[in-house]
């Protein structure tokens, strides 16, 4: 998913509150969030901030404007829950 423009930020984050990284681009952040979660045994947010309704639609079509129109103050338009595990060598 090639999205990436400066109205829609993916924000990422671990169950910890400690600091977020902010991400323009979604392929970054969610691998960025699966390499925390793997390393660090914590579950990872990726809260993705549609700016406007033109990020809206690029991030979810009709449906993301939907949501973006109906709270365009809501700080977080969607969230993505990441748990990722490391279970090692698989014989």
């Amino acid at each position: 998913m090639p999205i990436s423009k400066r109205d829609l930020e993916f924000h990422v984050g671990d169950e910890d509150g400690t600091a977020t990284t902010i991400f323009h681009d979604f392929n970054k952040a969610a691998g960025f969030a699966v390499s925390r979660s793997a390393s660090t045994g914590l579950t990872v947010h990726v809260d993705v901030v549609a700016w406007t309704k033109a990020a809206a639609r690029r991030w979810g079509g009709d449906a993301s404007v939907e949501v973006y129109e109906a709270d365009p103050e809501a700080s977080v338009h969607e969230r993505i829950v990441i748990k990722a595990s490391a279970l090692g060598r698989v014989a």
